[in-house]
């Protein structure tokens, strides 16, 4: 069986830059220890937006510049750096919430044989239940599997729906 562990957007901006949280912070020893003992493929993704994201939908929305491609709060977190750097990893950038373009990664990866997926990351309640979300869709008879003490959410209690509306999904939460 392949096992794919996906680090969702854990960069500088989501753990201590613009959109950064006190739940972020606390995560990062757990997702290390996640990414350095994990024995299978890697993705990580990178929330991407650029110089126009104030114009953007989500920039109306959510008006806070930030994973401004090219700048510090894009990059990874420092520590997750470290830990994925002895691994082969797949980066994939996404310019919204969930990326269509993981499962097909995915899928070509795996070829023909049985697999697995597990999310860390963040945000719970943004970035991590829209990609699990997709990945349940794409691959409804896999175990989609998310480590809830590798990610945070906006709030906690945000962080708890999400986990919530993911179990209802039958996606399984550690």
């Amino acid at each position: 069986m392949k096992k794919f562990l996906i680090v969702v957007d854990m960069q500088n901006d989501f753990v201590d830059g613009a959109l950064g949280s006190h739940q972020a912070v606390e995560i990062i020893p757990a997702a290390v220890k996640k990414v350095k003992e994990f024995d299978g493929e890697i993705f990580v993704t990178y929330d991407t937006h650029f110089d126009d994201y104030l114009q953007t939908s989500e920039g109306k929305k959510l008006p806070v510049p930030h994973c401004i491609k090219g700048s510090h709060g894009w990059e990874l977190n420092k520590d997750i750096k470290i830990a994925l750097a002895d691994k082969s990893f797949t980066e994939v950038e996404k310019h919204t919430f969930g990326s269509v373009k993981l499962p097909k990664l995915i899928e070509q990866a795996a070829g023909k044989e049985d697999l697995s997926i597990e999310l860390i990351g963040l945000c719970t309640d943004i970035c991590v239940v829209s990609n699990a979300l997709v990945l349940k869709a794409s691959f409804p008879e896999v175990p989609i599997i998310v480590d809830s003490a590798c990610c945070a959410g906006v709030t906690n209690e945000k962080h708890e729906a999400a986990l919530e509306t993911m179990r209802s999904c039958q996606i399984d939460i550690l």
